[in-house]
């Protein structure tokens, strides 16, 4: 095989991220992954994913770990490797947007802490809703020659979303000043052949590097990597095996033999891979034991390709049935689903959207008729408060949900004032960095209840050179 011709397959390695995420709830703490980051770091691996979407919120409410101490504890692992995060665009990783200045002082904390590449998603895939995110990274590109834009579109099924409507937004994407794009499949729903014709659409269409990211739930993920990498995709999310499969991502170990001896070639070494999987194995079967890992979510569920219903989403809806007894509403509710998406303008499930839309379907199905009660973001989306759908919400739905209503057209955040000073003052009794001001910004509740627990641990550890008066307390 001639030099010219190789074209070997990046891969993020998500094990430190979404694959727990997706499979235990977020649950690993930090102490867990730091014995095995020096071998993580000779891999190869075109970026750990390692930080971002929940597991800012589960440390600090779970594990009671300072989410940025882990990022700063990885980054001094991790010498050779890139580090890469989810942020959830205007909403960074909490449930409400934030003003530019929250979203700015994150980007720059997220980098000056360890951050190279950011992943930037909204649930409606509003391009408005990430261009904050993208600039503050391109800012602090250009002066310090870090940090990379990454947007992630997230993949999703309907009339709207024609090959026309994924190309089209690729060229808007690097229009923006993006640094590369992620296509987002959070339900395993781009089947193989698809994939190819996707890939091959939005390579024609731009010069940025695309990467992919499936979840296995479907059944089909290593498939469509396969035919994502032949039509010329440049990086694959994969997790290592321990954690691989179910909700999610394909097995690292599997992708990086599938391509051996092919232009794709990763050189990753399998023994090297089969360290690391032999380290989490333990803790894999501990999970198990304790039931914080569900045999439920590693098997394959077709029916998120019929419903289009995300896993967690699933979960969450038959326990809602169970709370109110109607389980046997299940199959009604399912159906009920896509005509809830319909009516909101057809936006992509992902979170917060996916609970939204699910949660509106099971009031319609329970309350015996459509929307006589609507959820207070059912009513949020109606209004235009997330931004823009793909398509026009249902008129009928608006004048029987929110009559008379003025609705926003405008970047949701154009109406929010900048926040992070009056975020200080609220708090600054409490903080130690400059980054709890932004822990609290997300979290307000569970960070305060953060400060008091690693108060109270600091005042246990030397209270005789505690400075009690001036309230410093050594670290």
């Amino acid at each position: 095989m001639s030099e010219m011709n190789k074209k070997p397959v990046g891969i993020t390695e998500t094990i430190l991220r979404d694959a727990h995420q997706s499979l235990i709830a977020t649950r690993m703490p930090t102490d867990l992954m730091l014995p095995i980051v020096e071998t993580m770091d000779k891999v190869g691996y075109h970026s750990v994913e390692c930080w971002g979407g929940a597991t800012f919120d589960a440390s600090l409410r779970f594990l009671k770990e300072d989410p940025w101490e882990r990022l700063r504890k990885l980054r001094d692992g991790f010498k050779n490797t890139k580090l890469q995060m989810l942020f959830r665009g205007q909403n960074i990783l909490g449930y409400r947007p934030y003003a530019d200045d929250v979203v700015d002082s994150f980007v720059e904390k997220s980098i000056a802490n360890g951050i190279d590449i950011i992943r930037i998603f909204d649930c409606l895939n509003d391009l408005r809703n990430l261009q904050e995110a993208v600039n503050a990274t391109n800012k602090i590109k250009a002066r310090e020659g870090r940090g990379h834009a990454q947007i992630a579109l997230s993949y999703t099924l309907g009339d709207a979303y024609t090959m026309e409507y994924w190309v089209s937004t690729a060229k808007k994407i690097e229009e923006m000043g993006a640094d590369s794009i992620c296509i987002k499949d959070m339900a395993g729903l781009l089947v193989p052949y698809k994939a190819a014709e996707l890939i091959k659409a939005m390579k024609e269409a731009t010069r940025l590097p695309i990467q992919l990211h499936t979840h296995y739930t479907s059944g089909v993920a290593s498939m469509t990597y396969l035919k994502a990498v032949e039509a010329g995709v440049d990086v694959i999310d994969c997790a290592i095996s321990p954690f691989a499969l179910g909700t999610s991502q394909p097995a690292t170990e599997v992708m990086v033999e599938t391509f051996k001896g092919t232009p794709y070639d990763t050189g990753f070494d399998q023994n090297l891979l089969a360290e690391i999987a032999d380290y989490f194995r333990p803790y894999r079967e501990k999970c198990l034991e304790t039931g914080l890992l569900s045999p439920k979510v590693l098997g394959v569920n077709i029916k998120t390709l019929l419903y289009q219903v995300p896993g967690g989403m699933l979960s969450n809806m038959v326990s809602q049935l169970k709370e109110q007894n109607a389980e046997d509403k299940y199959e009604d509710v399912l159906r009920e689903i896509p005509n809830v998406r319909k009516d909101l303008g057809e936006p992509p499930l992902v979170t917060p959207s996916s609970q939204i839309v699910g949660t509106q379907a099971v009031f319609n199905v329970l309350m015996g008729e459509r929307y006589k009660m609507a959820t207070k973001e059912t009513k949020a989306v109606l209004r235009g408060e997330y931004g823009q759908t793909i398509k026009p919400m249902s008129q009928e739905v608006i004048d029987k949900v929110i009559p008379g209503e003025e609705r926003i057209t405008c970047r949701p955040a154009d109406l929010i004032e900048n926040e992070m000073d009056k975020l200080e003052s609220e708090m600054k009794e409490w903080k130690q960095q400059d980054e709890d001001v932004l822990s609290y910004a997300l979290f307000p509740q569970v960070a305060i209840d953060f400060f008091k627990y690693r108060q109270a641990q600091q005042e246990k550890v030397d209270l005789t050179q505690a400075d009690t008066k001036n309230g410093a307390y050594p670290v």
